[in-house]
């Protein structure tokens, strides 16, 4: 069982960055290498959204339309950790996101859903706003 810690959430003013973490344990570096993993956000009165996902084993990424070209994933799979880098904020962007993980998969916008199913962290509050 995969244990994932996020951490990097906070108070930022539209146009900001983030960098939020999740960092993996439980498992030994050889074998997280061929877990994907990703993040999911989730505000109030909003229905969950996929936001990104890294497959270290076939080296597939993921990608919401709504983040594509301002968040990039990334993974230091010496660290057991992957980081999601949040450009240009926007008060959309709000929301608990969750790490998650799962094994054997790759990332596409259909894997996504079998993510969710797998390891979850506690999520990070992130909160854009002037």
């Amino acid at each position: 069982q995969v244990q994932l810690v996020e951490s990097g959430g906070g108070l930022v003013q539209p146009g900001g960055s983030l960098r939020l973490s999740c960092a993996a344990s439980g498992l030994s570096a050889t074998h997280l290498h061929w877990y994907a993993i990703g993040w999911f956000r989730q505000a109030p009165g909003k229905e969950r959204e996929a936001v990104s996902c890294i497959a270290a084993s076939d080296g597939t990424t993921y990608y919401a339309d709504s983040v594509k070209g301002r968040f990039t994933i990334s993974r230091d799979s010496a660290k057991n950790t992957v980081y999601l880098q949040m450009n240009e904020l926007n008060p959309e962007d709000s929301a608990i996101y969750y790490c998650v993980s799962e094994g054997g998969l790759s990332c596409s916008a259909v894997t996504m859903s079998l993510l969710w199913s797998g390891s979850r962290g506690q999520g990070t509050q992130v909160t854009v706003s002037s």
